[in-house]
């Protein structure tokens, strides 16, 4: 892996090991929980909108752990490639 990706692979993780960073997912899980509910909606613009929230949302609580496998696979692939 070239150092730049390295970097920002090491500040991406260092800012997930905050404090702040756990309130946010916190914060991001209980907003998808609440819109997590197809019942008040009335039209499909509103169907929509509300969609688009919580791909925004799922994408946020999911990067962690999206990061964390892309990473493995990218150092497995250099170990692979004897780099």
């Amino acid at each position: 892996m070239d150092e730049k990706l390295q970097a920002y692979y090491e500040a991406r993780f260092s800012m997930m090991a905050t404090d702040g960073w756990k309130d946010l997912i916190e914060d991001a899980q209980a907003m998808f929980d609440a819109l997590n509910n197809v019942l008040p909606i009335q039209n499909e613009s509103e169907l929509n909108l509300k969609k688009g929230q919580l791909d925004i949302l799922q994408w946020i609580l999911s990067l962690k752990g999206s990061s964390e496998q892309s990473y493995e696979q990218l150092m497995s692939g250099d170990s692979a490639n004897g780099s």
